[in-house]
């Protein structure tokens, strides 16, 4: 048997499958105010007994944390890219408590790499040592963007490995390892990723303390997919948006459909999103989390409040309508029998922990590519395929069943030269103990 688990701030929700994916049981219990763990294993211990082979758990405890700026590190912000990225400091436009919350101190130094070797900036290895030892005293945690890395990581690398050398041993978030284009989302994404270090690293281990090792756990992400404890405490960042993704999973495994329209219906809002192809449509820009643009994939969205008019949710509904052909309402949540309309599926209450329970662990690989011959795209994309596969199996996939979700490129027309984007995404389902 498997189990999902759905975390949020009022109620736990907990769902009992076998291994065909039919729902056993489910369980509502009241959360243990920021407790995230002890709100999972009291859910737990009302469902079953002995405990189930595999846990899926979604933690909205890192979207908590931004929100209310508690439990963050204090992240060191550097950025390799010289004065071609000046133009924007680090950490510009965010809410002014959450950078004081996060903020240990930044800096751009010259490197960052290029489009082409020749015009290559080598990284400025005395400046990345003088800034690591300024913030010796402040730091607890440190993010690195280069202003290439898409094409190339390796700056970020060597001045991790810099960082390591003055700093000791600090998390360090890379955004090379997030693989968005836009410069100022993949730093704000990376600086997030590296403030909830501190989070990450203590829910993982109290729940492997909890549930283990009986048990396989992994937590949500915000595609949609999986990932083990160990990947959450390196990318915690990869967390933000689970809630609402598992939502959109759960309600496409109760009604049988690979593409809806869902709406997530709670106690103070409604929040509406599309499933498209058994997985959460993503955000193509504009996502934010806790007031800040970051360049994550994360589920788009449409918040309405409660109490709410009919016509305001048309709306919504409406707007997320993909194109002419209409596709079905699915409506789950705790208050879905406020929304007469659409399909209302046995277990909706539960939606996001049966999504949780049903979803495979995931990877994704993305990187710019120069393609002065287009019949060497075939032989680049294989190379981001195996990354993407090689992505999944580290986030606790069984590497014998992992498969491709997606393959595609991108020509970008704005770049001189023939640069390529790829992208791809693998997902498998866990791996036994």
């Amino acid at each position: 048997m498997k189990a999902g688990v759905d975390v949020g701030p009022t109620n736990t929700d907990a769902a009992l499958l076998d291994d065909a994916g039919a729902v056993l049981s489910t369980v509502k219990v009241a959360s243990v105010p920021g407790d995230p763990v002890a709100s999972v294993t009291a859910a737990l211990a009302r469902l079953a007994a002995p405990p189930p082979a595999q846990v899926a758990v979604g933690l909205h405890g890192a979207a908590a944390a931004v929100d209310g700026r508690r439990g963050l590190c204090r992240v060191a912000v550097l950025r390799l890219g010289g004065h071609e990225a000046e133009a924007v400091r680090p950490l510009f436009g965010w809410p002014d408590d959450l950078r004081r919350a996060v903020d240990a101190g930044s800096a751009i130094v010259d490197g960052g790499g290029g489009l082409d070797r020749e015009d290559w900036t080598p990284l400025d290895r005395d400046a990345v040592a003088r800034f690591a030892a300024s913030v010796a005293s402040t730091a607890q945690a440190v993010a690195i963007t280069g202003l290439f890395s898409p094409l190339d990581g390796e700056q970020e690398q060597e001045a991790a490995e810099i960082v390591r050398a003055e700093l000791g041993d600090l998390p360090i978030a890379l955004s090379a390892d997030l693989g968005t284009l836009g410069l100022l989302e993949r730093e704000n994404a990376t600086v997030l990723d590296a403030a909830l270090s501190g989070f990450a690293t203590g829910v993982a281990e109290r729940l492997a303390a909890a549930l283990a090792p009986v048990t396989a756990v992994h937590v949500t992400r915000g595609d949609g997919t999986l990932m083990s404890l160990e990947h959450l405490a390196r990318h915690p960042g990869l967390s933000l948006g689970s809630g609402p993704a598992s939502m959109l999973r759960g309600a496409g495994v109760l009604t049988g459909l690979g593409d809806a329209v869902v709406a997530d219906v709670g106690a103070r809002r409604i929040r509406v999103g599309v499933l498209a192809g058994g997985f959460p449509e993503e955000a193509v820009s504009g996502a934010r989390i806790g007031g800040v643009p970051v360049g994550l994939r994360i589920p788009e969205l449409i918040r309405v409040a409660r109490p709410f008019e009919p016509a305001e949710l048309a709306e919504a509904v409406d707007r997320m309508q993909p194109g002419a052909g209409r596709l079905p309402l699915v409506v789950v949540g705790g208050g879905a029998h406020a929304v007469p309309d659409g399909l209302h599926p046995e277990h909706a209450t539960t939606a996001g922990a049966i999504g949780a329970a049903t979803s495979p662990v995931g990877g994704q690989y993305e990187r710019v590519v120069r393609l002065p011959d287009r019949a060497d795209l075939p032989a680049a994309m294989e190379a981001v395929v195996e990354q993407a596969r090689a992505s999944a199996v580290r986030a606790g996939a069984d590497p014998l069943h992992v498969r491709i979700l997606e393959a595609a490129d991108t020509p970008l027309g704005y770049l001189p030269g023939p640069f390529v984007r790829l992208r791809a995404r693998a997902a498998g389902p866990p791996a036994r103990l």
